[in-house]
């Protein structure tokens, strides 16, 4: 209720909208988020009758065109730096969170069966352990009947937040990798072969006996992919969903966070599913275009009032509404028309 209770006054402007000529709204970029802003801009749709042509894209071509200003906002799952926001004139601001999957297509297994700890899956992405029935895997499921079959590696060929936290993650929990390969958008992969976006490394493991790939979660769902269980931080074996993707949530420190920043991947507590990320949005602080601005702003006022109940059906966790208190204060101080006006006016 308290979200509901922040938002009003937003969402008031945003159904204002039925019947009115306005713009509709142009995005790019993070494929992570895609499947709820599809639902979000449907049910938008339905109420306001203001589509959302939203391009999944991968997060780097999003910051891309936002930056090069050809779509209205650009999304991505690497939050920008300061220096980076301050450089190119951007706002940034965290919509949900979710958790990144390793997935594999795997006979005689059944989903969550099989269990990996970082130090494992970061070999076999790096392409030092290559084959399903190798010992470290064998430890890690002792009754688990495991195939002699080699291990298809597939990535992300594309600009991907989902690769960035899935990366930071392999980092933290392993030296060598961080020292080869590191984080990023986009790495040079020791192995394996790449797909375009979560819906290209998803179709490629269902199609690929004896792969393993990494996706966002509702993806994992949607195409009804075998995910694993990780070794936490607290030594625990968790699967994903929502509760442990809030987990891994409950203690960020957003307001302490330059862009809202946080990253939430290797958190502490025993029930958090160690992939665990949120998703942004980027929008300049003075649009070109103030009209489709605003109505992106609209759009994703409606979406925190009324869109989690859509974002937990497909396991994405909402922003807490103190999180959505303090992005709302941030469009009102920050994104301003050409004469210095501010787009929304701060109503609490």
């Amino acid at each position: 209720m308290k979200m509901r209770t922040v938002t009003a006054a937003f969402v008031g402007l945003a159904l204002s909208a039925v019947g009115a000529v306005a713009a509709d709204i142009s995005g790019a970029g993070a494929t992570f988020p895609y499947p709820i802003y599809a639902k979000w801009a449907d049910a938008y749709k339905k109420q306001t009758g203001i589509a959302l042509n939203y391009q999944s894209i991968g997060s780097g071509g999003g910051i891309k065109q936002i930056i090069a200003k050809t779509v209205t906002f650009g999304a991505s799952d690497m939050p920008l730096s300061a220096e980076e926001l301050d450089k190119n004139g951007l706002v940034q601001f965290p919509t949900v969170l979710g958790g990144v999957v390793p997935v594999v297509n795997l006979d005689l297994i059944s989903p969550g069966q099989l269990v990996l700890d970082g130090e494992t899956l970061a070999k076999i992405f790096a392409g030092e352990i290559t084959r399903w029935d190798d010992a470290a895997i064998k430890a890690l499921d002792r009754n688990v009947h495991l195939p002699s079959e080699a291990i298809a590696v597939v990535h992300r060929a594309d600009g991907s937040g989902t690769t960035f936290i899935f990366t930071n993650y392999l980092s933290k929990v392993s030296a060598a990798w961080k020292a080869k390969v590191g984080a990023s958008t986009a790495v040079q992969w020791p192995a394996g072969i790449g797909a375009k976006g979560n819906e290209g490394v998803a179709t490629m493991v269902a199609q690929t006996k004896g792969a393993i790939g990494y996706v966002e979660y509702a993806y994992a769902e949607q195409n009804k992919l075998d995910g694993v269980r990780l070794v936490n931080r607290s030594g625990k074996a968790v699967a994903p969903d929502a509760r442990s993707f809030q987990s891994a949530a409950d203690h960020a420190e957003w307001s302490n966070t330059p862009g809202f920043g946080v990253i939430l991947t290797d958190q502490p507590g025993v029930d958090v599913w160690p992939i665990t990320g949120a998703t942004f949005i980027l929008m300049h602080k003075k649009p070109r275009d103030p009209t489709s601005a605003t109505e992106t702003l609209k759009f994703f006022a409606w979406a925190y009032a009324n869109g989690g109940k859509m974002a937990e059906e497909l396991d994405y966790v909402p922003m807490p509404a103190t999180v959505v208190a303090q992005v709302m204060t941030m469009w009102a101080r920050e994104i301003r028309d050409g004469s210095g006006k501010p787009l929304i006016a701060a109503t609490h």
